[in-house]
């Protein structure tokens, strides 16, 4: 009885062994010359990143930055009762923004874009700058240095002005405003 089993069990053990390696999904990039474009099992998760125009920024980040998008930098503010004007004009209808609400919440946003877009611009040159140092070989420590330096501080200050934007929004809405675009935005309490 156990003999049978075992003998199933390998039976079942050697058909899913050769099951094609295309139905596998490891996330990795094609190994060259394997059968069906299977994907290597020890690919790094940043296989492909090497093809980027900037190695360390996806297009959808060079896109936001471009934008002058977020992308994170406000979560200490947007999470903790500080609503960033651009959600705010998404809500303002919900919100019951008054005129004067709505303008000065719209000449902040484009306060806000008018900051954050050079810095934004200035992240990417920075950051091409770095991939090129490497990519050229040309790279020292003290060149290095430099360079982290200028996007460390670029970051820095996108960070700091997406966060005074939040902080703005204090002194132009409610607080059951305030409450309420906590509620829309998921935070706490589930919507109503």
């Amino acid at each position: 009885m156990i003999r049978a089993r075992l003998t199933n069990f390998y039976v079942v053990l050697a058909i899913l062994a050769f099951q094609p390696a295309a139905a596998q999904d490891h996330g990795g990039a094609a190994i060259p010359g394997h059968s069906l474009g299977a994907p290597a099992p020890d690919a790094s998760p940043y296989a492909g990143m090497e093809k980027r125009g900037v190695k360390a920024l996806s297009d959808q980040q060079i896109a936001d930055l471009k934008a002058g998008r977020g992308m994170g930098f406000a979560l200490a503010a947007e999470v903790n009762g500080y609503p960033g004007p651009s959600h705010v004009l998404e809500f303002a209808d919900v919100l019951q923004l008054s005129d004067k609400q709505r303008s000065r919440t719209t000449a902040l946003l484009e306060a806000m874009k008018a900051e954050t877009i050079p810095l934004g611009e200035r992240i990417i040159a920075a950051e091409t700058s770095l991939d090129r140092l490497f990519a050229e070989r040309r790279v020292t420590r003290a060149s290095l240095d430099a360079a982290i330096s200028t996007i460390g501080t670029t970051q820095g200050e996108l960070r700091a002005a997406h966060l005074r934007y939040h902080l703005s929004m204090i002194e132009v809405l409610s607080t059951a405003q305030i409450a309420h675009y906590a509620t829309l935005r998921g935070y706490g309490e589930s919507r109503k």
